[in-house]
């Protein structure tokens, strides 16, 4: 298969949760966030924005958050927020008679540029050797995080990600066969997913997650059993709380 050094790394990316305790050069950390910036951008109207996080006391705050306690350890954290309040200054500073910048497509164009974004960061800090981990966890309490990072009206927290030198080697993490993913012209439906699932579940009990290497982890449909029957109540009113905050939805 033919292939390049940043093909390589994507398909080599695994999760870092545990990184050398040695600060990311600043040149290295600007041309992530060059990479961050040149993203594609729905319209070419530029509806997220970056909060890095570099004030310790602020990290500790977000694992009170995240309830993740290594999020405190990442050398850089990035926070990639949904921001349509730029765009809204500047049409209420240009007195447009019609205003947009909040509506409901604006607000989905803004949560997809923010994840692209992040996306991008990552792809780019993999090729140059760091570790990185996603922190969905940072919107367990999103009006709590919004008022931690001074977040003006129509902007959303979206994501986090941890960036550094792994100090830690996982195991390659199984994915799902793509027949079961990618589908041709149409969806496909099957008919028993357990059953379509079967070899996948067998593969992913094979793997050892180190957040607790002394076992294997569930099955592919016990996961899903397990976390979807549950709902977070904070995490839920994350619509709620964006309506709060301007957005039309």
């Amino acid at each position: 298969m033919k292939t390049n050094k940043i093909i390589e790394s994507m398909l080599n990316h695994r999760s870092i949760r545990k990184w050398k305790q040695e600060p990311i050069g600043e040149e290295i950390v600007g041309i992530l966030l060059e990479v961050a910036n040149r993203t594609s951008t729905s319209n070419g109207l530029l509806q997220s924005s970056i909060i890095r996080i570099t004030d310790q006391k602020k990290k500790d705050q977000i694992v009170k958050i995240s309830k993740q306690a290594y999020l405190a350890t990442a050398p850089e954290l990035f926070i990639f927020v949904a921001d349509n309040f730029r765009n809204d200054r500047i049409l209420a500073e240009g007195n447009s008679a019609t205003n947009f910048a909040a509506d409901g497509d604006r607000f989905l164009q803004g949560i997809t540029d923010s994840a692209i974004m992040a996306q991008n960061v990552v792809n780019a800090a993999e090729s140059l050797g760091l570790g990185v981990v996603y922190f969905g966890s940072v919107l367990n309490e999103p009006r709590r995080l919004i008022e931690l990072l001074k977040l003006p009206e129509r902007t959303m927290p979206v994501i986090a990600v941890g960036i550094g030198y792994p100090d830690q080697e996982p195991q390659l993490k199984p994915r799902i066969h793509l027949e079961t993913r990618v589908f041709e012209n149409e969806y496909k439906v099957f008919d028993n997913y357990h059953e379509e699932l079967k070899e996948y579940d067998e593969e992913l009990q094979e793997y050892y997650d180190l957040r607790d290497a002394n076992r294997r982890v569930d099955s592919f449909t016990k996961q899903v059993k397990d976390k979807l029957s549950l709902q977070s109540e904070t995490r839920a009113e994350y619509f709620e709380l964006a309506k709060e905050r301007g957005y039309e939805i």
